[in-house]
């Protein structure tokens, strides 16, 4: 009765099923590592962010470039306060308001973008006090350059002069005269009258979207292993009926060695047509 399992047909069925089952299982445990290993990075970017409020500030330059490991960092820097900018569309507890973006000229004449503080309501240059006159040094989490669309961060232009949507040296570099460093500060204490703007956590280690999206895709993964599997059994069954059928004459010999497939209501009709006289 299983002979039909030798015909090419179902050869090539069944290397299908060997060779899709373990894929799948393969592709199911991989996005199930990545989500794992966002879980981990979420672990350790919250372990970071505690340890970095009781770490001693360094110097910006020992903390430079910004990566996964220095996102959040206490660094220190002095120089002279430039131009100032605002963010609009930033939101803080809940509440709409603004930071106050003040470029901070170092040794060298290079700027580095400092966040003095969080303000409520609408953009408005008149509501930001002014920065410091005069050599000042500053100390704050050190953060990575945003990136337009991000979380929190607006994708819009056409913003009025003197604000940026973004903070980073690319959305920078055409509002201010200086050279840039592509990181930026937000300091652990505001200005009188400004909230301090928390450090965010690095990108890409938290659970965030992508990361449901990995385990979303694992258990797609391990359906599709299952279904591949139900599909082989539910043909197999078909395929043994209809053998058992052509035995006991319902259905044409030929056509069971032959190894058609039937279909719905075949069955019926050809018992029909076998017990119809032929006049």
């Amino acid at each position: 009765m299983y002979r039909f399992l030798l015909t090419p047909r179902w050869w090539g069925i069944n290397v299908f099923v060997l060779l899709a089952i373990p894929f799948c299982l393969f592709m199911g445990s991989w996005q199930l590592s990545r989500f794992e290993a966002r879980v981990d990075d979420h672990r350790d970017a919250k372990a970071q962010a505690q340890s970095a409020r009781t770490d001693a500030a360094r110097p910006l330059a020992e903390l430079l470039p910004v990566d996964k490991a220095t996102s959040g960092k206490q660094a220190t820097a002095t120089g002279r306060y430039g131009r100032q900018l605002l963010v609009p569309d930033r939101e803080l507890d809940g509440k709409s308001g603004f930071y106050v973006l003040t470029l901070l000229r170092v040794d060298g004449g290079r700027a580095l973008p400092v966040v003095r503080g969080w303000l409520p309501g609408r953009a408005d240059a008149a509501k930001a006090p002014a920065a410091p006159a005069g050599e000042v040094t500053v100390t704050g989490a050190l953060q990575a350059s945003e990136q337009p669309g991000d979380d929190g961060v607006s994708a819009r232009g056409g913003l009025p002069a003197g604000q940026t949507a973004a903070i980073s040296a690319a959305s920078l570099v055409n509002l201010v005269p200086y050279d840039l460093y592509d990181a930026w500060i937000t300091l652990d204490t505001a200005a009188s009258g400004m909230t301090a703007v928390p450090a965010k956590a690095a990108s890409d280690t938290g659970l965030d979207l992508k990361a449901f999206q990995n385990l979303g895709y694992t258990g797609e993964w391990f359906v599709f292993a299952g279904f591949v599997v139900f599909m082989w059994f539910r043909l197999l069954r078909r395929e043994v009926e209809f053998v058992r059928d052509a035995r006991l004459g319902i259905v044409p010999q030929e056509a069971a060695v032959a190894g058609s497939p039937v279909v719905a209501g075949s069955s019926g009709r050809a018992q029909d047509d076998a017990s119809t006289p032929v006049r």
